[in-house]
């Protein structure tokens, strides 16, 4: 568990720079990968969009997110990561 952690922690750090990188449109992306599913993790989710929200940004209203859950499947973050910085 700590070790998933540990990985996402910096998949998720990655993501939000990139997303930085696009601050110059109306409304900036923020990715939001994780390696398990939204069941589990329905609570990090919101603490995410509340500490978005905390630091001034509201989804739907000056941010977007796009959540990718890999459902367990380690194999499918590469592939998530792509189409999340693509999206």
């Amino acid at each position: 568990m700590l070790r998933r952690d540990f990985i996402q922690l910096p998949m998720g750090l990655a993501l939000l720079a990139l997303s930085r990188a696009h601050a110059q449109q109306a409304v900036p992306p923020v990715g939001f990968l994780n390696s398990a599913s939204l069941v589990g993790y329905a609570s990090m989710a919101s603490a995410f969009r509340q500490g978005l929200k905390e630091a001034g940004y509201v989804e739907g209203r000056n941010v977007t997110i796009e959540h990718r859950w890999a459902e367990n499947q380690y194999d499918r973050l590469p592939a998530l990561a792509a189409d999340t910085v693509s999206g």
